[in-house]
């Protein structure tokens, strides 16, 4: 039912700007400092693994709806960015 680990406490000096930084994010993401510095940590030094299909629709949910108030559909964006209209010469058959 529950996840049990052992946390080792430990002190580290941040600068002025590093603690703004991260008292900043802990605000705007309801997460807390020290949350945040294991998942920097994590994110820096583990082992990198396949995402889990749990991690991908975490993902998927948090990022759902980004593009509605884009100016372009992500058709306009790709032929914008790569031109010559390649993307209609892909779909057109």
């Amino acid at each position: 039912m529950y996840d049990a680990y052992i946390m080792q406490r430990t002190q580290i000096y941040l600068t002025e700007e590093q603690g703004r930084l991260l008292r900043g994010r802990s605000q705007a993401t309801g997460c807390t400092v020290s949350e945040l510095i294991r998942t920097a940590i994590d994110d820096a030094y583990a082992p990198r693994r396949e995402p889990s299909t749990a991690d991908r629709v975490r993902v998927a949910r948090r990022t759902a709806g980004a593009w509605k108030d884009f100016p372009e559909s992500g058709a306009e964006y790709v032929e914008r960015v790569r031109g010559s209209r390649r993307l209609s010469r892909l779909t057109d058959r």
